[in-house]
């Protein structure tokens, strides 16, 4: 059975915007999470986005974050669970990744 997606926004201490993420993302709902992703990057120039509670991550989902890597500051906290994924996928190499 698949985690529903949760998504929230938040302004850190920092005043860097954060979008703390639960649940899977897949292709059924990977456009609700690039969009989340869109409407974040719209209202500040960096986003770090908190995967910790994420439990799959596939292609679409590794799509929406490399489709923004290029042109917006993102960051990325992570469980161990995804830190392979990430590694594999290159998002190592155009994102800041933290794995906790």
């Amino acid at each position: 059975m698949t985690t529903a997606l949760t998504l929230v926004a938040s302004v850190g201490d920092d005043g860097d915007r954060i979008l703390t993420v639960r649940g899977e993302i897949d292709m059924g709902n990977a456009g609700e999470f690039g969009a989340a992703l869109e409407r974040e990057l719209a209202a500040g120039a960096a986003l770090t986005v908190d995967l910790t509670g994420v439990t799959y991550l596939d292609s679409a989902g590794i799509a929406a974050l490399f489709d923004r890597a290029a042109d917006h500051e993102l960051r990325l906290t992570a469980p161990r669970l995804l830190d392979r994924v990430l590694r594999v996928s290159g998002l190592t190499q155009v994102a800041k990744v933290t794995i906790r």
